[in-house]
C-alpha cells in the first residue's frame, strides 16, 4: 500500500510538503486536519493524530490494518550478509606472525640445520594458522 491508498480514504487532504500530508482524522469527529500522514523512502506510511487517536484506531476507521502501512516483505529482508568473525587487521597480524616462523624455519633449513620433531610440528601449525586466517578473512584458497 502507498500513502495515496490511505489518503484516498481520508477527508480534507492537504499536501504539507514532499511525502507529507494533513487530513481529518477518521477515528474521531474531526473538523480540522489533525492527522499527519507521511510516506518514507522505504515505502512505510506513518500516521499520527494530534488529537490523540492511536494509529490502530486511525487505520481501523478506514477499514485497514496496521500491516497495510508497511511495504510487502521480500526475501531480501531475510538474507543474512556474509559474516566474518575476525577483522581483516587481526587476520593479517596472525598471518604476519606465522610467516615470520616460516621464514625462520626456511633460513634454518638453508643453513643446513635439520628440523627436529618440535620444529616440524610448529611449522605445520604455522601453515594451518595461515590457512585459517585466510579463511577467516574471506579468502578461499586451494
Amino acid at each position: 500500500m502507498t500513502a495515496n491508498d490511505l489518503l484516498s480514504k481520508l477527508d480534507k487532504v492537504k499536501c504539507a510538503g514532499q511525502g507529507k500530508w494533513l487530513a481529518c482524522c477518521p477515528a474521531h469527529a474531526d473538523k480540522t486536519a489533525s492527522l499527519s500522514v507521511r510516506e518514507l523512502d522505504d515505502g512505510r506510511v506513518l500516521a499520527h493524530c494530534f488529537a490523540g487517536c492511536s494509529v490502530h484506531e486511525v487505520v481501523a476507521a478506514v477499514g485497514l490494518e496496521l500491516t497495510d502501512l508497511f511495504p510487502p516483505r521480500t526475501d531480501q529482508h531475510f538474507i543474512k550478509g556474509e559474516r566474518r568473525p575476525f577483522p581483516a587487521a587481526d587476520c593479517l597480524r596472525a598471518i604476519a606472525f606465522e610467516s615470520i616462523l616460516v621464514l625462520i624455519a626456511a633460513a634454518d633449513l638453508l643453513a643446513g640445520q635439520p628440523f627436529n620433531e618440535t620444529d616440524r610440528t610448529r611449522l605445520a601449525l604455522a601453515v594451518t594458522r595461515i590457512q585459517a586466517a585466510l579463511t577467516a578473512g574471506g579468502i578461499h584458497h586451494a
